[in-house]
């Protein structure tokens, strides 16, 4: 079999289709994911595992093989064609290999071009502090950023530093420098890049995701320095961000770790993309903006009261995910079952749409 050629035929359906990804798996048919939903290609057969095999490797390529065979997982890009672009994750089950790829769109949508609340342009118009975009993995937290660093690119002339695992967007300069820096490619971890970043003359440093306490606390420690650091981090709401950050670091160091939050976090957007009525996905957002009572509830380490804050300081621009949940009922973007779905408070829900 020519893996190659099979290989560029499940890329092209994915492209073709507007597909957000494909996932190729032993045992099962090749499949993709529109608009939330997996969808078996037409004309393929379930896939064995000498044919998952060799898609997998043919993904993987010579330079990375042995790297992929002792670790048994990779990340990394893909280009299709000199037209596409892929996140690809590859690894094994069952004693067969895998891949779950992530069609990476080539235009860097807008924040309006993303339905994202006007607000959020407020963050690229800092010059130092920490933003973090949250939410479940597979729901625009790469976008979301991506739209905001572009922001900064065609409004102000900065340095930036982007630090991903593997690299999504490709930026286009405009009127900022832009290094993009992938991880074992460009650098061996996100600490360790991060941390180089004091050395480098930086205004602006995206972390692709925040695994780990060393990385959170060089990120803390960059914006502290006067850097405008944006990350990404798989949790579901401002409150449990905060709470999963500190409790990412060891007893005797959470202390300091409130305290520099407390002092440098400029704002929180957590995000849902839920299935639109008519077709395509649409996010659902809260939006925590760092403001005194944010700052004293961290400090004084009581961050589910944040909830309350978001709930109470809508004047200002803050977004409770319930109130964005309403919104899109009422606009009838998203059917009421959905919003219920993604609520954190279905009965508050309830009382946003009376």
């Amino acid at each position: 079999m020519d893996y190659k050629q099979y290989l560029d035929e499940l890329l092209f359906t994915t492209a073709e289709n507007g597909a957000s990804d494909l996932h190729i798996s032993p045992g099962h048919y090749p499949s993709i994911r529109i608009d939330g939903r997996l969808i078996q290609v037409a004309d393929k057969q379930i896939l064995d595992k000498e044919i998952s095999e060799g898609i997998v490797l043919e993904l993987v390529g010579s330079e990375r093989k042995d790297r992929f065979i002792s670790e048994k997982e990779l990340d990394f890009s893909y280009e299709y064609a000199q037209k596409y672009r892929f996140r690809v994750n590859t690894y094994n089950t069952r004693g067969g290999m895998a891949a779950s790829l992530r069609l990476i769109p080539n235009k860097i949508r807008t924040i309006e071009e993303l339905g994202l609340p006007p607000i959020i342009k407020i963050f690229s118009r800092l010059s130092q502090g920490f933003v973090l975009v949250v939410g479940p993995n597979g729901h625009g937290k790469s976008t979301t950023l991506s739209a905001i660093i572009d922001l900064v690119n065609k409004e102000r002339a900065e340095k930036i530093v982007t630090i991903e695992d593997p690299i999504e967007y490709i930026f286009t300069p405009d009127k900022s420098i832009i290094d993009q820096r992938e991880i074992y490619q460009d650098t061996f971890s996100f600490h360790k890049a991060l941390r180089s970043t004091f050395r480098q003359n930086v205004n602006i440093i995206m972390v692709g995701e925040m695994r780990d306490y060393e990385t959170m606390s060089a990120a803390v420690t960059a914006a502290e320095t006067g850097h405008l650091v944006l990350a990404s981090l798989h949790t579901n709401s401002a409150s449990q961000t905060i709470e999963r950050i500190i409790d990412s670091f060891p007893p005797n160091q959470q202390t300091q770790i409130r305290n520099q939050l407390a002092n440098t976090i400029s704002g929180i957007i957590s995000q849902r993309l839920i299935q639109r009525i008519k077709g395509g996905l649409v996010p659902a957002t809260e939006v925590m903006i760092a403001t005194t009572a944010v700052r004293t509830l961290i400090r004084d380490n009581r961050p589910r009261q944040l909830d309350l804050v978001i709930e109470t300081s809508q004047d200002v621009g803050m977004m409770p995910l319930d109130r964005s949940l309403a919104d899109l009922v009422r606009r009838k973007e998203i059917s009421i079952d959905r919003a219920e779905f993604y609520s954190t408070n279905s009965l508050e829900l309830r009382n946003q749409l009376k």
